[in-house]
């Protein structure tokens, strides 16, 4: 079995629309505490995480298009620019689902590209939103994301009504042919299911869970 370094694998979230910024500064706490490398937050929160997390190797992650993934391009281009001002060095932004559904193919490459053009010099993931793909779906948009030169193909916002699956893992991982990077994401609450997908093949796992997937690890060990 492999020897992971877990805290360097998770990115500890905290999404929930009624998060308030005590939980925010809370998150950033146990970022430093379990040694986390990346952290995300709302984009409201992104000043308050830079500064609580300053001086430690914790990175701030913000949330691009979210959840839903239809906002304009323009206006994905502008969160995007405005969170890197402001500190952030990770960015995870929803695919257009609609427009992958329609088959514009081309539009949702160029929205992806435009993001990550305007945004050199940091991290890119784009979250699929699997539970609304089909197969072939899938395979198509990894292909995009790796065409318009992001970092990572990720499985779900949390939002949606499914999150990651091993088998989706596996696809991912298969279809990206190591040009990208695969994070999990979306319902892994527990040691067991994280393990399960980095098996599976994910480089990354983003949990709001992380405190309590991190002691069962360790338990384990």
């Amino acid at each position: 079995m492999p020897e992971w370094n877990l805290p360097s694998l998770i990115d500890h979230t905290v999404l929930r629309p009624e998060a308030t910024k005590a939980d925010v500064l809370r998150l950033c706490r146990e970022a430093k505490e379990y040694r986390f490398t990346v952290i995300f937050v709302p984009p409201c929160y992104v000043d308050e995480a830079v500064s609580a997390v300053a001086g430690a190797s914790v990175r701030v992650g913000i949330p691009i298009g979210f959840p839903l993934g239809g906002h304009t391009t323009k206006a994905k281009v502008a969160e995007a620019v405005e969170a890197v001002s402001r500190g952030a060095s990770v960015l995870d932004m929803v695919i257009n689902v609609s427009r992958l559904k329609s088959g514009d193919y081309d539009e949702v490459r160029r929205d992806i590209a435009e993001v990550v053009t305007a945004t050199p010099n940091v991290e890119h993931k784009v979250i699929l939103e699997t539970c609304y793909l089909t197969q072939q779906e899938k395979l198509t948009a990894c292909l995009l994301v790796v065409e318009a030169g992001a970092d990572y193909v990720k499985t779900s916002t949390g939002f949606g009504p499914t999150g990651a699956t091993v088998e989706d893992v596996r696809l991912m991982k298969t279809a990206v042919a190591g040009r990208v990077k695969v994070k999990a994401s979306g319902g892994i609450r527990d040691w067991k299911t994280a393990q399960a997908m980095l098996e599976a093949g994910a480089d990354r796992i983003g949990t709001s869970a992380s405190r309590k997937i991190m002691e069962e690890w360790r338990a384990s060990k």
